[in-house]
C-alpha cells in the first residue's frame, strides 16, 4: 500500500486556478486521469496533448469511469471509502455512493445503472444503483479483489482477487458466483473483447495473461513476456487495452516501463513501447489512434499512435497517475 500524503502546496494553487476555468465549455477529446497522491485529476486535451484543468477529488483517487453519455463520472476515492459522482462539464463533485470499504477498481453495467465496485479490504464486490444510490448486493470473493470487468451484453461480472488468485465470475441477475478460475499470481485486470466471447486477465506478479473462453470459461492460452536488459521480475502485467478493431492489446508492463503489444489471433507479443516509469493503466483517445499510459512513479501520461507504436508525446500530470479515461468532445 502506498502511504497517503497531503497534497503539495504547489498542487492546491493549481487546484485554485483550474476552478476558475471550470464553466468554460470543453470542445475537444479529453483525456480524464487521476493523480493517487494528490488527490486531484488531471484532465488532458487530446489535440494539443496539454493539461486544461486540474479538478480536486477525494483521499486517494484511483479507478475512474464515464457513464454512457459522459455526462457523468465515477471516482473511486479509495482512503474516503467513497465512489464520488461528479459533474464533468464543470468539474464539481454531485455526490458520493455507498462504495464500501476501500474501493479501487469499478464497472458500469451497460444501462448506468448497476456500479460493481471491488473492496480490496473486504474481500466483498458491492453492487450499487446509481439512481437509489442504494447498496443492492455485496458478493463475497476472493482476498484483495481489484481486476473489475464486463461482459458486453452485461450478463457477467467478473471481478478478480489478488492474494486467492481467482478470476470470479458472477451473474449480474442473481448476484451468485458461477464459476471460479484460477489464475497466476495476483491478478490485476479484466477485459472482454468486444464481440464477448473471450475474457483476458492480467496477473501482476505472475507475469502472465490469461485468456479465457466465456461460453465454456475454459482457458484457451497464457501469454508471457520477455524483454531483453529487463529482469523477468520486473515485467508486471497491470492495465490493458483493446486496439478499436480487437486485434491488437495492449498490456502495461508497470515497472519495467514498458507496454507490450500482443496480436489477439496469434496471442503473440508483436512488441514492446518504451514509456515512463511504472506504467500502470491505459485510455484510448475518442477517435482510436492514440493510447494514453499512466506512469506512476514519473508522474506523466506517455501518448503513443496505435497504429504504428511511436511515442508521440510524454504529458506531466500529478503525482502517481493511476486511472485514465477518455471523454469526446461534448456535442453542439
Amino acid at each position: 500500500m502506498i502511504r497517503h500524503l497531503a497534497p503539495a502546496p504547489a498542487i492546491a494553487t493549481a487546484i485554485a486556478l483550474t476552478l476558475s476555468w471550470a464553466a468554460l465549455p470543453a470542445r475537444a477529446d479529453q483525456i480524464w486521469v487521476s493523480n493517487e497522491l494528490d488527490d486531484t485529476l488531471s484532465v488532458i486535451d487530446v489535440a494539443t496533448l496539454e493539461v486544461i484543468a486540474t479538478y480536486p477529488t477525494g483521499q486517494r483517487p484511483r479507478g475512474i469511469i464515464f457513464n454512457s453519455d459522459y455526462t457523468r463520472l465515477y471516482i473511486c476515492a479509495s482512503d474516503s471509502n467513497a465512489v464520488q459522482v461528479m459533474d464533468p462539464a464543470t468539474g464539481q463533485i454531485l455526490h458520493d455512493l455507498p462504495s464500501g470499504a476501500d474501493p479501487e477498481q469499478f464497472v458500469l453495467s451497460p444501462d448506468d445503472r448497476m456500479l460493481w465496485i471491488a473492496n480490496e479490504d473486504d474481500a466483498l464486490t458491492t453492487v450499487v444503483d446509481t439512481e437509489t444510490r442504494g447498496v443492492v448486493a455485496q458478493i463475497a470473493v476472493g482476498i484483495e479483489p481489484e481486476g473489475m470487468g464486463m461482459s458486453p451484453d452485461g450478463r457477467l461480472q467478473v471481478t478478480t482477487s489478488e492474494t486467492t488468485n481467482m478470476a470470479h465470475w458472477i451473474d449480474t441477475e442473481t448476484h451468485q458466483i458461477v464459476a471460479n478460475s484460477l489464475v497466476d499470481a495476483r491478478p490485476r485486470h479484466v477485459e472482454f473483447t468486444p464481440d464477448g466471447t473471450e475474457m483476458w486477465v492480467s496477473s501482476e506478479i505472475g507475469g502472465t495473461v490469461t485468456v479465457f473462453d466465456v461460453a465454456s470459461r475454459a482457458e484457451l492460452a497464457k501469454i508471457a513476456f520477455s524483454l531483453p536488459g529487463i529482469r523477468p521480475e520486473r515485467l508486471q502485467p497491470v492495465g490493458m487495452k483493446f486496439s478499436p478493431d480487437a486485434s491488437k492489446i495492449f498490456v502495461a508492463l508497470g515497472p519495467s516501463d514498458h507496454v507490450a503489444v500482443i496480436d489477439t489471433a496469434s496471442r503473440e507479443v508483436i512488441d514492446y513501447i518504451l514509456v515512463g516509469r511504472r506504467v500502470w493503466h491505459m485510455a484510448l483517445s475518442p477517435d482510436g489512434t492514440q493510447m494514453f499510459t499512466t506512469n506512476g512513479v514519473s508522474g506523466d501520461v506517455t501518448i503513443f499512435d496505435v497504429a504504428t507504436h511511436r511515442t508521440i508525446r510524454t504529458v506531466k500530470v500529478g503525482r502517481y497517475p493511476w486511472g485514465a479515461a477518455a471523454r469526446p468532445a461534448p456535442a453542439d
